[in-house]
């Protein structure tokens, strides 16, 4: 007999996969913190060459470009981090490419900081990871540099290049692999560069990595 579930069981989450009519289920969302030098330096690291370190978000923090992301409660500071993203076809295979935006509440991860707690309610929310359509890397390729940029209301704040990245995404997923099982649908958020800031309700926010994609969402009222 088969299992019938207690409760009505939830669909998983989708990314669009470009320029086809296929779409990339996620399964779960790793992100890699301080993997850009002048971030790192912005927020207050000295060991500028330590390991890779990793937090999670849910898949449903997933958010389509041309979506509207809810103003999350619980923060007077939220901020923005634009960064290329690796999708997965499971271990050690790359199945795309994308850009996304890591969406923290700084306020509440600076006070989860002092007081040695994690870093979950801060990072972790739903709608906190807005990401273009996959780029499949069959059609791109596996891109080493390129700029990486995010906009708010028409004004550029994040600006710079992956090739600036700390680790590259070898490097990451080496690492990413000694701690967890890696499966088909993980998104790795690969990090940020410098000019991390706050959004407003209302905002429009922009941003891509060139040659990989971009994204556009608009931040709603409280």
């Amino acid at each position: 007999m088969a299992d019938q579930h207690a409760i009505p069981a939830a669909g998983r989450p989708t990314v669009a996969v470009a320029d086809t009519a296929l779409v990339f289920p996620v399964r779960r969302i790793f992100c890699v913190g301080r993997n850009y030098r002048e971030h790192s330096r912005e927020m207050g690291a000295s060991d500028l060459e330590a390991p890779p370190f990793f937090f999670t978000k849910p898949a449903e923090a997933v958010v389509a470009s041309g979506g509207v992301v809810p103003f999350p409660g619980r923060t007077q500071d939220l901020h923005h981090e634009i960064e290329l993203v690796v999708a997965l076809a499971g271990p050690g295979k790359i199945y795309g490419y994308a850009a996304g935006i890591d969406l923290t509440r700084r306020d509440v991860q600076l006070a989860l900081k002092q007081s040695g707690k994690p870093w979950d309610t801060a990072k972790g929310f739903e709608h906190s990871a807005p990401i273009s359509a996959i780029a499949r890397a069959a059609d791109i390729g596996h891109p080493a540099r390129g700029r990486i940029w995010l906009e708010v209301n028409g004004q550029i704040r994040q600006d710079g290049d992956i090739a600036d990245m700390i680790w590259g995404v070898p490097a990451i997923l080496a690492e990413l692999s000694t701690w967890f099982e890696i499966h088909p649908g993980d998104l790795v958020f690969t990090g940020t560069p410098a000019g991390v800031g706050p959004l407003r309700p209302g905002d429009r926010v922009c941003g891509g990595v060139d040659g990989v994609g971009r994204l556009e969402v608009t931040m709603a009222a409280r």
